[in-house]
């Protein structure tokens, strides 16, 4: 890589990790809500839906304005605005008011992804490696931000937390607005054709009807898969690990250790080596044919997952840790997916299509398994899931078959 290169990747690395340290500590905090408010899950998943729910909306109108003012200052204002957020919900006192906060959140955290991704995409020449690295940074965001939460509860009450787990997005927003980056320096080198920026209502028509006119609807079947699938195994993953009693709560020096809480950890941070994975193989392989394999090990899974969980400790880490690594390796075959369909110009548009999918239509994952489990049960909840990811599976056949 370039230097240009070394600094693009620096600044997404930053930025992936510190919208998914937000992203996953909110699970986290969503059993401590259960608690303290005496909800429901059903409520607790409408509540967590919402807020997850504009972190995908708000890709759409972000990817625009990335095209038009740049990748970089909207990166920047992405984490300040995460950090402000934060500080709003460390001092909610009702779930109202924690609902405003995760609006702010997601609000703010939407613009990320598409204008991430569209600096890697424009801006990179080794494309295939920096989403990978890209994809190392969510994990580790992914990862730390439930570990932080789970470690900082120990000592601290959960607003004390949310308020330190606040000033990571603040550094980071200041490094984004002073790091120096030439956001097209691999279209320009490489001559791709540059389609003008989205500007205006009648270009944003057009474009979006441009994208969904081939075979990018397939890309967009598969990323709501994903968001669905993703969502609705995460969201209440803490609790139902709870329930396994080899992770049941332990008493330690006068606290309770929640050994469940742990293991959702290791679980997502086994989820790194599949980000690796998956970004290298961008490379080597045809993406639509990774997208249909992830998927069909994925429904496999969500099969396997409660009669693993039955069966003992080390059937559910061999599960949690292949689930882990799946569902994050299938995230850079789509994102690469994304840059083969689409024009240059008009990147960020395609990915906040790509997000709002992911994040804005998958969010109601996080409702499908609160209700659910409400009203069902975890068996119900995972064919569920499994019936999401052999759509997702199909789809990706056919992608591969149709553009052969």
């Amino acid at each position: 890589m370039n230097g240009n290169d070394r600094s693009i990747v620096g600044l997404v690395m930053v930025g992936h990790a510190m919208v998914h340290t937000y992203e996953l500590s909110i699970p986290i905090l969503v059993s401590v809500w259960l608690v303290e408010f005496s909800v429901t899950e059903a409520t607790i998943g409408l509540v967590v839906t919402a807020g997850y729910a504009l972190f995908g909306i708000g890709a759409l109108p972000g990817g625009v304005v990335a095209d038009a003012v740049g990748s970089r200052r909207v990166i920047a204002a992405c984490l300040l605005g995460m950090s402000g957020s934060f500080l709003v919900l460390s001092v909610a006192p009702s779930i109202p008011v924690i609902t405003v906060a995760l609006l702010l959140w997601g609000t703010a955290a939407s613009v990320y992804h598409p204008s991430g991704l569209s600096l890697i995409s424009t801006g990179v020449s080794e494309r295939g490696s920096a989403f990978a690295y890209h994809g190392i940074a969510g994990n580790a965001g992914i990862a730390v931000g439930p570990l932080a939460t789970t470690l900082l509860l120990i000592p601290f009450g959960w607003r004390t937390v949310v308020g330190l787990l606040a000033l990571p997005a603040a550094v980071g927003g200041l490094y984004a607005l002073r790091v120096d980056v030439e956001e097209g320096a691999a279209v320009a080198a490489d001559g791709d054709g540059r389609a003008d920026p989205v500007s205006s209502l009648a270009e944003f028509l057009a474009g979006s009807r441009s994208l969904f006119a081939g075979a990018f609807v397939g890309v967009f079947a598969v990323v709501v898969a994903s968001g669905l699938y993703y969502r609705g195994v995460l969201t209440f993953l803490p609790e139902l690990l709870a329930d396994v009693e080899a992770l049941s709560p332990v008493p330690v020096a006068g606290t309770t250790l929640e050994p469940a809480r742990y293991a959702y950890v290791g679980l997502l941070t086994v989820g790194m080596a599949g980000q690796y994975v998956g970004g290298r193989l961008t490379d080597r392989i045809r993406t639509e044919a990774g997208i249909a394999a992830a998927f069909a090990t994925l429904a496999v899974l969500a099969v396997l997952f409660v009669p693993a969980a039955d069966a003992g400790l080390i059937p559910l880490v061999a599960l949690g840790a292949a689930l882990g690594f799946t569902l994050f390796g299938v995230q850079p075959l789509y994102q690469a997916t994304v840059a083969e369909y689409t024009p240059a110009g008009t990147r960020g548009l395609s990915y906040g299509f790509t997000y709002l999918g992911t994040f804005g239509v998958g969010a109601f994952g996080g409702t499908l398994a609160g209700a659910v489990l409400t009203y069902a049960t975890p068996t119900a909840l995972f064919l569920a899931l499994a019936g999401v990811a052999t759509v997702g599976s199909l789809v990706g056949v056919a992608l591969y078959y149709a553009t052969g």
